[in-house]
Protein backbone atom coordinates (compact mmCIF):
# COMPACT_ATOMS: atom_id res chain seq x y z
CA UNK A 1 0.00 0.00 0.00
CA UNK A 2 1.60 3.21 -1.25
CA UNK A 3 2.40 5.56 2.77
CA UNK A 4 3.10 9.24 2.18
CA UNK A 5 3.80 11.98 5.01
CA UNK A 6 1.82 15.04 4.95
CA UNK A 7 3.52 17.93 6.42
CA UNK A 8 1.41 20.51 8.12
CA UNK A 9 2.13 24.10 8.22
CA UNK A 10 1.95 26.56 10.91
CA UNK A 11 1.92 30.16 10.96
CA UNK A 12 3.41 30.20 7.35
CA UNK A 13 0.17 29.53 5.79
CA UNK A 14 -0.62 33.16 7.53
CA UNK A 15 2.27 34.73 5.42
CA UNK A 16 0.16 36.01 2.39
CA UNK A 17 2.35 37.35 -0.40
CA UNK A 18 5.60 36.36 1.34
CA UNK A 19 3.86 32.93 2.01
CA UNK A 20 6.11 31.14 -1.09
CA UNK A 21 9.70 32.68 0.08
CA UNK A 22 8.54 30.33 3.55
CA UNK A 23 7.29 27.34 1.55
CA UNK A 24 10.39 27.45 -0.38
CA UNK A 25 13.07 27.59 2.54
CA UNK A 26 11.09 25.07 4.21
CA UNK A 27 11.25 23.03 1.26
CA UNK A 28 14.73 23.10 0.77
CA UNK A 29 15.49 22.22 4.51
CA UNK A 30 13.14 19.25 3.88
CA UNK A 31 15.01 18.01 0.97
CA UNK A 32 18.75 18.50 2.80
CA UNK A 33 17.44 16.81 5.81
CA UNK A 34 16.07 13.64 4.04
CA UNK A 35 19.25 13.57 2.19
CA UNK A 36 20.08 10.52 4.63
CA UNK A 37 16.67 8.84 4.65
CA UNK A 38 16.98 7.80 1.14
CA UNK A 39 14.89 9.00 -1.77
CA UNK A 40 11.84 11.49 -1.61
CA UNK A 41 10.01 13.43 -3.44
CA UNK A 42 8.52 16.89 -1.98
CA UNK A 43 5.89 18.91 -3.57
CA UNK A 44 3.48 21.02 -1.97
CA UNK A 45 -0.08 21.62 -1.76
CA UNK A 46 -2.61 23.43 0.43
CA UNK A 47 -0.27 24.31 2.98
CA UNK A 48 1.09 21.18 3.21
CA UNK A 49 4.40 19.39 2.05
CA UNK A 50 3.97 16.06 0.77
CA UNK A 51 7.12 13.82 1.76
CA UNK A 52 6.55 10.52 -0.50
CA UNK A 53 9.24 7.59 -0.34
CA UNK A 54 10.18 6.84 -3.98
CA UNK A 55 11.49 2.85 -3.43
CA UNK A 56 11.68 0.32 -0.65
CA UNK A 57 14.93 1.47 0.71
CA UNK A 58 13.35 4.58 1.64
CA UNK A 59 13.22 5.07 5.48
CA UNK A 60 10.15 6.40 6.56
CA UNK A 61 10.49 6.05 10.40
CA UNK A 62 14.04 8.17 10.01
CA UNK A 63 12.54 10.15 7.78
CA UNK A 64 9.78 10.91 10.05
CA UNK A 65 12.34 11.56 13.23
CA UNK A 66 13.46 14.71 11.26
CA UNK A 67 10.84 16.14 9.88
CA UNK A 68 10.00 16.25 13.81
CA UNK A 69 12.67 18.33 14.08
CA UNK A 70 12.22 20.89 10.75
CA UNK A 71 11.32 24.20 11.92
CA UNK A 72 7.73 25.25 10.02
CA UNK A 73 6.06 22.03 10.79
CA UNK A 74 3.20 22.23 13.34
CA UNK A 75 2.27 18.64 12.51
CA UNK A 76 3.26 15.26 10.41
CA UNK A 77 0.85 12.65 9.92
CA UNK A 78 1.87 9.39 8.31
CA UNK A 79 -0.38 7.65 5.87
CA UNK A 80 -2.08 5.25 3.33
CA UNK A 81 -2.89 6.81 -0.08
CA UNK A 82 -6.25 6.03 -2.08
CA UNK A 83 -8.11 6.38 -4.24
CA UNK A 84 -11.16 8.80 -3.64
CA UNK A 85 -13.24 6.25 -3.65
CA UNK A 86 -16.01 5.46 -0.52
CA UNK A 87 -15.84 1.44 -1.17
CA UNK A 88 -11.58 1.37 -1.54
CA UNK A 89 -11.41 3.57 1.83
CA UNK A 90 -13.29 1.78 3.61
CA UNK A 91 -11.69 -1.48 2.63
CA UNK A 92 -7.98 -0.92 2.33
CA UNK A 93 -7.45 1.77 5.21
CA UNK A 94 -8.30 -0.70 8.01
CA UNK A 95 -5.08 -2.92 7.15
CA UNK A 96 -3.01 0.10 7.22
CA UNK A 97 -4.14 1.69 10.83
CA UNK A 98 -4.46 -1.96 12.22
CA UNK A 99 -1.68 -1.75 14.52
CA UNK A 100 -3.21 1.39 16.18
CA UNK A 101 -7.06 0.36 16.54
CA UNK A 102 -5.17 -3.37 18.03
CA UNK A 103 -4.24 -1.62 20.71
CA UNK A 104 -6.65 1.38 21.36
CA UNK A 105 -8.99 0.98 23.91
CA UNK A 106 -11.03 4.20 22.40
CA UNK A 107 -10.96 6.11 18.91
CA UNK A 108 -13.11 8.55 16.99
CA UNK A 109 -13.24 9.61 13.53
CA UNK A 110 -12.62 12.89 11.95
CA UNK A 111 -13.07 13.55 8.50
CA UNK A 112 -12.02 16.37 6.67
CA UNK A 113 -13.06 17.51 3.43
CA UNK A 114 -11.31 19.99 1.22
CA UNK A 115 -12.80 18.52 -1.92
CA UNK A 116 -16.19 19.24 -1.84
CA UNK A 117 -17.48 17.25 -4.87
CA UNK A 118 -16.78 14.00 -2.89
CA UNK A 119 -20.24 12.29 -2.77
CA UNK A 120 -19.83 11.88 1.29
CA UNK A 121 -19.94 14.44 3.83
CA UNK A 122 -17.73 14.65 6.30
CA UNK A 123 -20.11 13.67 9.00
CA UNK A 124 -21.15 10.69 7.07
CA UNK A 125 -17.32 9.78 6.11
CA UNK A 126 -17.42 9.59 10.08
CA UNK A 127 -20.78 7.46 10.29
CA UNK A 128 -19.41 5.10 7.42
CA UNK A 129 -16.09 4.97 9.12
CA UNK A 130 -16.46 4.24 12.35
CA UNK A 131 -19.28 1.57 11.66
CA UNK A 132 -16.07 -0.48 9.69
CA UNK A 133 -13.83 -0.45 12.62
CA UNK A 134 -16.44 -1.62 14.99
CA UNK A 135 -17.34 -4.46 13.05
CA UNK A 136 -13.20 -5.23 12.55
CA UNK A 137 -12.15 -4.08 16.14
CA UNK A 138 -15.49 -5.12 18.03
CA UNK A 139 -13.52 -4.33 21.63
CA UNK A 140 -13.17 -0.28 20.63
CA UNK A 141 -15.84 1.77 21.75
CA UNK A 142 -15.95 5.79 21.18
CA UNK A 143 -16.00 7.43 24.15
CA UNK A 144 -12.65 9.86 25.47
CA UNK A 145 -11.14 8.58 22.18
CA UNK A 146 -7.42 7.90 22.62
CA UNK A 147 -6.42 7.03 19.07
CA UNK A 148 -8.18 9.88 15.96
CA UNK A 149 -8.69 8.23 12.53
CA UNK A 150 -8.06 10.83 10.13
CA UNK A 151 -9.92 10.86 6.75
CA UNK A 152 -8.75 13.90 4.59
CA UNK A 153 -10.04 14.01 1.01
CA UNK A 154 -7.75 16.17 -1.31
CA UNK A 155 -7.98 17.10 -4.77
CA UNK A 156 -6.02 14.30 -5.52
CA UNK A 157 -6.58 11.51 -3.51
CA UNK A 158 -7.85 10.35 -0.05
CA UNK A 159 -5.30 10.04 2.96
CA UNK A 160 -6.00 7.92 5.92
CA UNK A 161 -3.90 8.19 9.44
CA UNK A 162 -4.68 7.03 13.18
CA UNK A 163 -2.61 9.88 14.84
CA UNK A 164 -0.67 12.55 14.25
CA UNK A 165 3.12 13.44 15.75
CA UNK A 166 3.75 17.11 16.79
CA UNK A 167 6.08 18.81 14.98
CA UNK A 168 8.61 21.44 16.07
CA UNK A 169 6.84 24.68 14.42
CA UNK A 170 8.37 28.15 14.46
CA UNK A 171 9.12 29.44 11.23
CA UNK A 172 11.95 28.20 8.74
CA UNK A 173 15.90 28.74 9.70
CA UNK A 174 16.68 31.45 6.97
CA UNK A 175 13.83 33.10 7.06
CA UNK A 176 15.07 35.45 9.65
CA UNK A 177 18.72 36.52 9.31
CA UNK A 178 21.58 35.13 11.06
CA UNK A 179 22.87 35.13 15.08
CA UNK A 180 25.94 34.37 16.70
CA UNK A 181 25.04 32.74 20.10
CA UNK A 182 27.63 32.73 22.88
CA UNK A 183 27.65 29.21 23.43
CA UNK A 184 28.82 28.39 27.60
CA UNK A 185 28.74 24.94 27.68
CA UNK A 186 25.79 25.38 30.32
CA UNK A 187 21.73 24.44 30.52
CA UNK A 188 20.61 27.78 28.82
CA UNK A 189 22.78 28.86 25.82
CA UNK A 190 21.82 25.44 23.69
CA UNK A 191 18.03 26.49 25.16
CA UNK A 192 18.65 29.88 23.27
CA UNK A 193 20.19 29.07 20.30
CA UNK A 194 17.16 26.69 20.06
CA UNK A 195 14.82 29.09 20.53
CA UNK A 196 16.20 31.74 18.16
CA UNK A 197 16.40 29.03 15.01
CA UNK A 198 12.98 28.43 16.06
CA UNK A 199 11.94 32.04 14.82
CA UNK A 200 13.78 31.48 11.40
CA UNK A 201 17.59 32.59 12.33
CA UNK A 202 20.50 30.62 11.16
CA UNK A 203 22.89 30.33 14.00
CA UNK A 204 26.35 30.06 14.30
CA UNK A 205 28.28 29.23 17.92
CA UNK A 206 31.09 30.81 19.26
CA UNK A 207 32.57 29.86 22.43
CA UNK A 208 35.50 30.96 24.45
CA UNK A 209 38.00 28.36 25.93
CA UNK A 210 40.88 29.47 28.72
CA UNK A 211 43.23 26.30 29.25
CA UNK A 212 44.46 25.30 30.96
CA UNK A 213 41.67 26.60 33.39
CA UNK A 214 39.29 24.93 31.16
CA UNK A 215 39.50 21.27 30.11
CA UNK A 216 39.41 19.83 26.36
CA UNK A 217 36.48 17.54 28.01
CA UNK A 218 34.63 21.40 28.44
CA UNK A 219 35.16 22.23 24.40
CA UNK A 220 34.21 19.25 23.46
CA UNK A 221 30.97 19.11 25.77
CA UNK A 222 30.22 22.52 23.77
CA UNK A 223 31.19 20.93 20.19
CA UNK A 224 28.76 18.44 21.54
CA UNK A 225 26.17 20.62 22.68
CA UNK A 226 26.10 22.10 19.36
CA UNK A 227 26.06 18.77 16.97
CA UNK A 228 22.63 18.44 19.37
CA UNK A 229 20.95 21.22 18.24
CA UNK A 230 22.06 21.02 14.48
CA UNK A 231 19.54 18.54 13.97
CA UNK A 232 16.84 21.60 14.37
CA UNK A 233 19.32 24.49 13.84
CA UNK A 234 20.73 22.61 10.65
CA UNK A 235 24.61 22.91 10.13
CA UNK A 236 26.58 25.85 12.58
CA UNK A 237 29.59 27.66 12.12
CA UNK A 238 31.33 27.19 14.92
CA UNK A 239 34.07 29.83 16.27
CA UNK A 240 36.40 28.69 18.89
CA UNK A 241 37.99 31.57 20.96
CA UNK A 242 41.57 31.50 23.07
CA UNK A 243 40.64 33.35 26.38
CA UNK A 244 43.08 32.92 28.55
CA UNK A 245 45.33 35.77 28.11
CA UNK A 246 42.43 38.17 28.54
CA UNK A 247 40.93 36.65 31.51
CA UNK A 248 44.50 36.50 33.45
CA UNK A 249 45.19 39.94 32.00
CA UNK A 250 41.83 40.95 33.75
CA UNK A 251 42.38 39.11 36.71
CA UNK A 252 45.33 41.20 37.24
CA UNK A 253 44.22 44.58 35.92
CA UNK A 254 40.63 45.42 37.32
CA UNK A 255 38.87 45.27 40.35
CA UNK A 256 37.77 42.14 41.20
CA UNK A 257 33.86 42.86 41.67
CA UNK A 258 33.94 44.14 38.11
CA UNK A 259 35.50 40.82 36.59
CA UNK A 260 32.38 39.14 34.84
CA UNK A 261 31.38 42.05 33.47
CA UNK A 262 34.05 43.55 31.90
CA UNK A 263 34.77 39.78 30.98
CA UNK A 264 31.59 39.77 29.40
CA UNK A 265 31.93 43.39 27.86
CA UNK A 266 35.05 41.81 26.33
CA UNK A 267 33.32 38.65 25.06
CA UNK A 268 30.95 40.71 23.12
CA UNK A 269 33.10 42.58 21.52
CA UNK A 270 35.35 39.52 20.16
CA UNK A 271 31.80 37.97 19.29
CA UNK A 272 30.98 41.63 17.14
CA UNK A 273 33.88 41.78 14.90
CA UNK A 274 33.96 38.34 13.91
CA UNK A 275 29.79 38.97 13.16
CA UNK A 276 31.02 41.69 11.15
CA UNK A 277 33.48 39.43 9.13
CA UNK A 278 30.99 36.83 9.01
CA UNK A 279 27.84 39.10 7.95
CA UNK A 280 26.52 38.08 10.90
CA UNK A 281 23.44 40.70 12.50
CA UNK A 282 22.60 39.85 15.94
CA UNK A 283 24.02 38.34 19.37
CA UNK A 284 22.53 35.55 20.92
CA UNK A 285 22.96 34.70 24.68
CA UNK A 286 21.29 32.50 27.26
CA UNK A 287 20.70 35.06 30.03
CA UNK A 288 17.53 34.93 31.89
CA UNK A 289 17.08 38.10 34.25
CA UNK A 290 18.00 37.90 37.67
CA UNK A 291 19.30 34.26 37.72
CA UNK A 292 23.09 35.26 38.64
CA UNK A 293 24.93 37.87 39.55
CA UNK A 294 26.08 38.98 36.22
CA UNK A 295 22.54 38.74 34.90
CA UNK A 296 20.66 41.70 36.57
CA UNK A 297 19.36 44.35 35.08
CA UNK A 298 21.87 46.80 35.80
CA UNK A 299 24.51 44.29 34.71
CA UNK A 300 22.56 43.59 31.58
CA UNK A 301 22.93 47.51 30.72
CA UNK A 302 26.47 47.47 31.21
CA UNK A 303 26.92 44.78 28.79
CA UNK A 304 24.81 45.69 26.11
CA UNK A 305 26.98 49.51 26.18
CA UNK A 306 29.06 47.49 24.95
CA UNK A 307 27.53 45.91 21.92
CA UNK A 308 26.84 47.85 18.62
CA UNK A 309 24.40 45.43 17.51
CA UNK A 310 21.10 43.72 19.10
CA UNK A 311 21.57 40.65 21.80
CA UNK A 312 18.74 38.68 21.69
CA UNK A 313 18.02 36.87 24.89
CA UNK A 314 14.82 34.19 24.07
CA UNK A 315 15.47 32.76 27.77
CA UNK A 316 15.45 36.36 29.70
CA UNK A 317 11.90 36.22 31.30
CA UNK A 318 11.98 32.25 32.11
CA UNK A 319 12.36 30.36 35.58
CA UNK A 320 14.95 27.72 35.37
CA UNK A 321 12.82 25.54 35.65
CA UNK A 322 10.98 26.19 32.02
CA UNK A 323 14.53 26.34 30.16
CA UNK A 324 15.11 22.84 31.89
CA UNK A 325 12.18 21.65 30.79
CA UNK A 326 12.97 22.74 26.97
CA UNK A 327 16.72 21.36 27.09
CA UNK A 328 15.22 17.77 28.24
CA UNK A 329 12.77 17.95 25.01
CA UNK A 330 16.17 18.77 22.38
CA UNK A 331 18.22 16.24 24.47
CA UNK A 332 20.71 19.14 25.56
CA UNK A 333 19.97 18.60 29.55
CA UNK A 334 22.46 15.83 30.16
CA UNK A 335 25.32 16.90 28.20
CA UNK A 336 25.19 20.27 29.78
CA UNK A 337 25.22 19.17 33.60
CA UNK A 338 28.46 16.71 32.47
CA UNK A 339 30.96 18.43 35.22
CA UNK A 340 33.35 20.43 32.89
CA UNK A 341 33.02 23.86 33.62
CA UNK A 342 33.62 26.66 31.18
CA UNK A 343 35.51 29.78 31.09
CA UNK A 344 33.08 31.88 32.80
CA UNK A 345 33.94 30.20 36.28
CA UNK A 346 37.12 30.95 35.80
CA UNK A 347 38.46 33.45 38.55
CA UNK A 348 34.81 34.43 39.58
CA UNK A 349 34.76 37.28 42.16
CA UNK A 350 34.15 36.25 45.64
CA UNK A 351 31.17 39.23 45.61
CA UNK A 352 30.74 40.33 42.48
CA UNK A 353 28.62 43.65 41.67
CA UNK A 354 24.92 42.98 41.24
CA UNK A 355 24.42 46.72 40.73
CA UNK A 356 27.44 48.23 38.56
CA UNK A 357 27.30 51.43 37.43
CA UNK A 358 27.93 52.06 34.22
CA UNK A 359 30.41 54.94 33.90
CA UNK A 360 32.49 52.89 36.54
CA UNK A 361 32.86 49.91 34.15
CA UNK A 362 33.73 51.85 31.48
CA UNK A 363 36.67 53.47 33.10
CA UNK A 364 37.75 50.57 34.93
CA UNK A 365 37.77 48.70 31.07
CA UNK A 366 39.50 51.86 29.66
CA UNK A 367 42.20 51.84 32.01
CA UNK A 368 43.77 49.43 30.07
CA UNK A 369 44.47 48.47 26.24
CA UNK A 370 42.63 45.81 25.59
CA UNK A 371 42.95 46.16 21.45
CA UNK A 372 45.89 44.42 21.07
CA UNK A 373 44.76 40.84 23.09
CA UNK A 374 41.11 41.82 21.03
CA UNK A 375 43.00 41.18 17.77
CA UNK A 376 45.16 38.49 19.21
CA UNK A 377 42.30 36.33 20.58
CA UNK A 378 40.24 36.91 17.04
CA UNK A 379 43.58 35.96 14.99
CA UNK A 380 43.73 32.73 16.75
CA UNK A 381 39.75 31.53 16.89
CA UNK A 382 39.47 28.51 14.58
CA UNK A 383 36.15 28.59 13.09
CA UNK A 384 35.12 25.34 11.58
CA UNK A 385 31.97 23.61 10.29
CA UNK A 386 29.86 21.50 12.81
CA UNK A 387 27.13 19.11 10.46
CA UNK A 388 23.66 17.96 11.11
CA UNK A 389 23.98 14.13 10.61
Amino acid sequence: MKEIILCKYGEIALKGLNKSSFESMMTKSVKRRLKSCGQFSVSKAQSTLYVEPLNDDSDVDMAVEKLSKIFGIVKLCRCCVLEKDMDEILTKSLDYIEDEMETARTFKVDAKRSDKKFPFKSPEICIEMGGKILERFPHLNVHDPDVVVTVEIRETNAYVHAGSIEGAGGIPVGSSGKAMLLLSGGIDSPVAGYMMAKRGAIISAIHFEAPPYTSDRAKMKVEKLAKIITAYCGDINFFCVPFTEIQELLRDNCPEELFTILMRRLMMEIAQRICEKEDIQALVTGESLGQVASQTMYAMVCTDAACRMPVFRPCVGMDKSEIVEIARKIDTFDTSILPYEDCCTVFTPKHPKTRPNLADVEAAQNAFDWEPYIQKAIEGTKPYLIKNA
